[in-house]
């Protein structure tokens, strides 16, 4: 995106999150809230523009919304007012003191989904998961510690990417996305495939272990789905969504998935950023797993 871009991209935002604040509070002040929707309004236009903005092959639609600096005015400011809006209710909400929790107006989750994502009980389930998903990790990466074509210059990651943004005069590119195309070209330009395949390796081993240890299990599943959504978005199917929905699930329970694990010990010590565990506050917490 050209200068040009970026500044109509900062108008927009700026736009965006004035309305957004007008909605909310019905006078612009600038405090914590405004800000936040000035970098949601940012974000929305930007991508908006850039990731939507031609549209894709229907170049019917894309000459609606005219182009200025590299900037698609109709789904850049269509971008920036969605996201903008999408957080225009909750904020109300908080401001006006209305009850946030669906739980309160009579919706609660059922028991299966309390069981899975908050019982300790389904930590033998989990077990099974993690040890199945740490295990595709770990040989993968291993696989590859051995391959000199991935730790010898990375000419095997650097031949993935050649593959991966070739476009076949017939049939579908492997790549769908023309913004994930470009990214894994600049990459290729810079000669980044030397580091970047010893970052993946590391990675895959480190996810491996911490799903078969139960470590920071959350944290580990996140990035596996990560590295799945990359591989898919890349054009490589293979085990990825079965791999990216347990990695999702895993996250969903990370409070429980690593009980049968050191997150039993880990977790009540660390706690969360929201929910700080004994070693940050000094005490035990009052209802921990030990």
């Amino acid at each position: 995106m050209e200068p040009l871009g970026y500044i109509i991209t900062v108008i927009v935002a700026a736009t965006a999150a004035v309305l957004g604040q007008r909605l909310i509070a019905r006078q612009v002040t600038l405090d914590r809230q405004f800000g936040y929707l000035l970098v949601l309004g940012f974000l929305g236009g930007w991508g908006g523009s850039r990731l939507f903005g031609p549209l894709g092959p229907i170049e019917s639609l894309s000459k609606v919304g005219p182009s200025i600096g590299g900037f698609y005015l109709l789904t850049g400011i269509l971008g920036a007012l969605i996201l903008v809006l999408a957080a225009v209710y909750p904020l109300r909400q908080a401001a006006q003191r209305q009850p946030t929790d669906v739980a309160a107006i009579g919706i609660r989750d059922p028991q299966l989904a309390h069981w899975l994502f908050n019982d300790t009980r389904s930590a033998p389930l989990w077990l099974g998961v993690r040890l199945y998903l740490g295990y595709q990790w770990l040989e993968a990466g291993w696989h590859k510690l051995e391959e000199p074509g991935w730790t010898q210059g990375g000419t095997a990651l650097k031949g993935f990417w050649e593959r991966a943004i070739a476009i076949p005069e017939q049939g579908r590119p492997p790549i769908v996305y023309g913004w994930y195309r470009d990214f894994i070209q600049f990459m290729l330009d810079q000669g980044w495939y030397g580091w970047f395949a010893w970052l993946v390796i590391g990675g895959e081993i480190l996810v491996g272990l911490g799903l078969i240890v139960g470590g920071l299990v959350g944290i580990a599943a996140f990035f596996g789905a990560i590295m799945n959504l990359n591989f898919m978005l890349a054009g490589t199917a293979s085990t990825n969504p079965v791999l990216f929905s347990l990695g999702i699930l895993l996250i969903l329970a990370w409070k429980v998935a690593g009980y049968w694990g050191i997150d039993r010990y880990l977790l009540p010590a660390l706690g969360a950023p929201w929910s700080p565990g004994r070693l940050f506050r000094g005490q035990a917490p009052a209802n921990g797993y030990a």
